[in-house]
């Protein structure tokens, strides 16, 4: 898998970018809310740009797919796995919806919303539901949201309880239980993930 792609924008539209990495163009298809986030070189006074993404694989093709954060890669991905959604119509809900809105209408079963999607119907709307509610709802709201780059120990250690399946919440809660009563112990990731386990 292709983690990202970090280099120069040498092209950029509403549909895709071509991001120039060692002499080499890679064209990475995006949807508008990441289009709305990359920032006009003219603004910035850099042309530099980093996307994450998600490499899909035909037997016919190999598209690359990219986003301005990875809380909206990991709706892409778990959308994708739903019976009957391919990656375009993936792209066409994450251009219509801000990953927020479409992990909020998910949890709360919202079929009305998600359905006045282009491309997508009652069926797929319901599918939608069923397929990811209980999952968005392990991982806790707002589990979309960007970790900030600075990490602290706790928000990596988090970040890896629920990737390994815990729920967000209770996760967190002996997170916060084992730092504030081990007030001298400096934790590292390794070490809080491994107490935590031992409490989960």
């Amino acid at each position: 898998m292709i983690a990202y792609v970090q280099g120069k924008l040498a092209f950029k539209c509403p549909t895709h970018v071509i991001i120039d990495t060692g002499g080499v163009g890679f064209h990475i298809n995006i949807s508008l809310n990441t289009y709305s986030r990359i920032a006009e070189p003219e603004e910035t006074g850099s042309t530099a740009l980093k996307l994450y993404t998600y490499l899909h694989v035909k037997e016919d093709a190999h598209t690359l797919y990219g986003f301005a954060e990875e809380g909206e890669r990991r709706l892409f991905t778990h959308l994708l796995s739903v019976s009957g959604i391919g990656p375009n119509t993936c792209r066409m809900i994450l251009s219509s919806i801000t990953p927020q809105e479409m992990e909020q209408a998910i949890i709360r079963g919202e079929v009305g919303l998600i359905q006045r999607i282009k491309g997508i119907g009652p069926k797929s709307a319901q599918r939608i539901i069923l397929e990811l509610q209980d999952k968005l709802k392990k991982e806790g709201p707002g589990s979309l949201i960007s970790v900030p780059v600075n990490n602290t120990v706790k928000d990596e250690s988090l970040s890896a309880l629920v990737m390994l399946g815990f729920a967000k919440n209770l996760a967190e809660k002996v997170l916060d239980k084992l730092m504030k009563n081990d007030n001298d112990t400096n934790f590292t990731v390794e070490s809080l993930i491994k107490a935590a386990l031992k409490n989960l």
